[in-house]
């Protein structure tokens, strides 16, 4: 795939595992943000009745809010957790439920991504002979990794993503994503009402492999972080009389600040041309993940990658029209999309 094979880190084959598998069930968000809390000193196997404490409690607070985490019509083991949820069974039953049918499926196909498993294992399925699983060097270097501590912001953004389009029917509605600027989330509409999503940061950091999108500058998401990145609209806020939707996701990244409003920064000027051809390629990674960015992206800028490229150089010449003046970043990083 694309998206790590042109940049093959660690954590970018994690990201591929994350943003672009199936959506058929949430577990392979839960079994990640399991492995980011798990205790892992001492030993790298795991028991399945470690994960399963963390495992649950991830399906079972996302099913406070989101009941449909599955697209088949129903799961043994989901409805045990609304039943914990319900208080109808102990905790002790709940993890009992875990171990024997939480995990019958996401191990096996954890590394699948695209019909096919990624080059990177990061864990070994030994629960035939020691009833959980092994963590692999590839796991324990990506813990090492910079980017390591967003990876647990992307997973949940993606998952509150996911389980929204699900909740939608997104079979039957394309889903518009819009950006709340003020409170800096995504959020779509339901029958007129608001319904809030998830940070706008972590939702789009993972697509741009955790770099700023203008000089690849390591970015985090991380609150008070000195590096906590800006949420920018590519096509100035400026050009927003020239520019339809331009609160659109198609035309938010993410920069670093001396990008953003540094004294050098973008500011109000439109990025250089061959900046153009990186949103697109940014954006055909929201349609490579599917719902409901997929969905979001069709709507806002066309249904075929061509008509999309019209919609960017379109918008990109009105605004240029506008506001005159260009802009290119210095480079702080090597490119990686």
């Amino acid at each position: 795939m694309e998206f790590y094979q042109a940049d093959p880190t660690l954590e970018n084959y994690w990201r591929g595992v994350i943003l672009f598998g199936r959506n058929v069930a949430s577990y392979k968000f839960a079994l990640a943000s399991a492995l980011y809390e798990v205790d892992k000193t001492g030993s790298d196997l795991i028991t399945l009745d470690q994960l399963a404490v963390p495992f649950s409690r991830y399906l079972c607070e996302h099913l406070k809010h989101a009941r449909k985490q599955i697209t088949s019509r129903s799961s043994q083991f989901l409805e045990t957790c609304l039943k914990f949820n319900r208080g109808e069974i102990t905790h002790a039953q709940l993890i009992e439920a875990t171990v024997r049918l939480g995990f019958n499926n996401v191990i096996d196909a954890f590394h699948y991504v695209n019909q096919g498993e990624i080059d990177k294992r990061f864990f070994l399925d030994e629960r035939k002979t020691h009833n959980g699983i092994r963590l692999t060097d590839n796991f324990f270097l990506l813990g090492e990794r910079l980017q390591y501590k967003n990876l647990a912001f992307e997973t949940n953004a993606r998952w509150n993503l996911v389980e929204q389009a699900w909740s939608m029917g997104i079979s039957r509605n394309l889903v518009g994503v819009e950006f709340d600027e003020d409170n800096q989330l995504l959020f779509t509409r339901v029958n007129a009402r608001r319904v809030d999503i998830t940070s706008c940061r972590d939702s789009l950091n993972g697509y741009q492999k955790g770099r700023c999108f203008y000089c690849f500058k390591p970015i985090s998401l991380v609150p008070g972080d000195a590096e906590l990145a800006d949420v920018d609209h590519f096509i100035p806020w400026a050009a927003r009389h020239e520019v339809s939707n331009i609160n659109g996701v198609w035309n938010l990244v993410l920069a670093c600040r001396c990008c953003n409003r540094g004294v050098e920064g973008k500011s109000a000027r439109i990025p250089d041309l061959r900046l153009l051809q990186r949103l697109h390629t940014r954006n055909e990674y929201f349609i490579q993940s599917k719902l409901p960015l997929h969905e979001t992206i069709v709507l806002q800028t066309g249904q075929r990658p061509e008509a999309r490229r019209s919609f960017l150089q379109r918008n990109w010449q009105a605004a240029l029209d506008k506001l005159i003046h260009t802009w290119k970043p210095n480079a702080e990083g090597e490119a990686t999309f």
